[in-house]
């Protein structure tokens, strides 16, 4: 043995630094506390050396600065904001994303879309050389998230936001997500398209402030203008009516729901053995949100509860269909509370309901996010999101005679939660179909 080389059962330290890159050229000097959290995904980090010189005054606001007391004007174009992943040169960002299918973790990229319209909203509101406090932007809804095509890892990812709508103090934010097909060059096709809703706060009042004006000028911009208007009376007229009473015309649909769970729940030998009850297709898991997991504003980062809420809702489809599932849509999600550091955050999953289509079977997962307080025996829900999702052709076509079940409810609460979303759903696509 080389006398010099270590012996096989030798301790050897390995040291482990800092891979966050320092922001800012004063950012060593900076408190760590004034610093955003450090559950950064690349796009995050990318976002933040670009812009920090806004976002140095959110995380160190001016003291006693006044509010903004005159709104600008501002267009789509300087809000405009475009997100390039080089999958297709870069390995380490390739593995970053991959899931086990080689295609785009959606988890990770809605955890982008989020970081990415919260910049934008930023840009929004931002006044160069301004002395006025800055705004609190938080995630207020997201309108709907669509998967138009599977997203591969192996190709140049692309994704384009703006402001496309403005009220009082809401901003929206329209995101595209294009990816060329392999063999067709340079030509980009919509693989993804998102809306979010971002509320503006008074960072020393906490309520509600007026933000910029949006002018479109071009003939898309005003049509996306109209379009999230029309949007935000939708949401205005339904909000606060989830929990309504229903008519009699509709009682025969919550007793129709019923009466296949009363048998499962009475005789269940006698239970349609294609059908299974709503309690029986739960999952759940819990965590404690961690300092790491912050935004600028202190706040957990919305990004990170959609990522886990669609882990988990994911993970509930698999175990429910037998096959892999292949994701489809995000419906309405509206951030009822904020989800502080240190909160005991549980994420609850069921199969709300199915349709049992041959050509494209549906399953709606509904995750509800509650904030809960042991010391105070309390729990309030902070989220409800719903996913849709089918299964991959390639899975299904493995497995001669698949089909998913019917799900049933056993409560009539359980059969409210049915309707009041299948209603919503029809609601929305209704007012799509006829703008």
């Amino acid at each position: 043995m080389d006398p010099n080389s270590s012996p096989p059962n030798s301790n050897t330290t390995i040291p482990v630094v800092a891979t966050l890159p320092a922001y800012g050229s004063d950012s060593s000097t900076r408190p760590i506390s004034l610093w955003p959290g450090m559950f950064h995904s690349p796009v995050t980090q990318a976002l933040w050396e670009a812009r920090s010189h806004m976002f140095e005054r959110l995380l160190d606001p001016p003291v006693d600065a006044p509010p903004q007391s005159e709104l600008l004007n501002k267009t789509p174009s300087q809000s405009r904001t475009t997100i390039l992943y080089n999958f297709s040169s870069d390995f380490i960002l390739r593995e970053q994303y991959k899931d086990p299918w080689n295609e785009v973790r959606i988890g990770k990229l809605l955890e982008d879309l989020d970081a990415l319209a919260g910049t934008i909203s930023v840009k929004h509101c931002y006044a160069v050389d301004t002395t006025t406090r800055p705004l609190l932007l938080v995630t207020a809804s997201v309108d709907k998230i669509v998967l138009r095509k599977p997203i591969s890892v192996d190709i140049d990812l692309k994704i384009v936001g703006a402001v496309i709508w403005v009220g009082r103090s809401s901003i929206e934010i329209h995101l595209e997500v294009t990816q060329s097909t392999k063999g067709c060059g340079t030509s980009d096709s919509l693989a993804l398209s998102a809306n979010f809703i971002f509320v503006a706060r008074d960072s020393k009042t906490g309520k509600a402030a007026p933000v910029n004006r949006l002018l479109p000028e071009t003939e898309r911009e005003q049509f996306l203008f109209k379009e999230a208007e029309a949007r935000n009376n939708l949401r205005k007229r339904t909000r606060g009516g989830q929990k309504r009473e229903f008519e009699n015309g509709e009682v025969n649909r919550l007793e129709s729901l019923l009466a296949e769970g009363r048998i499962f729940c009475d005789m269940p030998a006698l239970a349609d053995r294609d059908s299974i009850l709503l309690r029986d297709t739960s999952l759940e898991n819990s965590l404690i949100c961690q300092p790491q997991q912050r935004n600028i504003h202190g706040r957990i980062f919305g990004g990170f509860l959609m990522h886990r809420a669609f882990e988990l809702a994911f993970s509930t489809a698999y175990a429910f269909a037998g096959l892999v599932p292949c994701f489809l849509e995000v419906d309405l999600v509206d951030f009822l509370r904020p989800v502080d550091v240190g909160d005991f955050l549980r994420f609850k999953s069921c199969v709300l309901y199915t349709e049992v289509n041959p050509d494209q079977p549906l399953i709606t997962i509904e995750v509800v996010a509650h904030v809960t307080r042991p010391e105070l025996r309390s729990s309030e829900v902070s989220n409800t999101f719903y996913f849709t999702f089918t299964v991959r052709p390639e899975a299904k076509a493995t497995k001669n005679g698949f089909r998913i079940r019917n799900v049933v409810p056993a409560t009539e609460e359980e059969a409210r939660r049915i309707l009041e979303r299948k209603d919503a759903q029809a609601l929305l696509s209704s007012t799509l179909v006829t703008k």
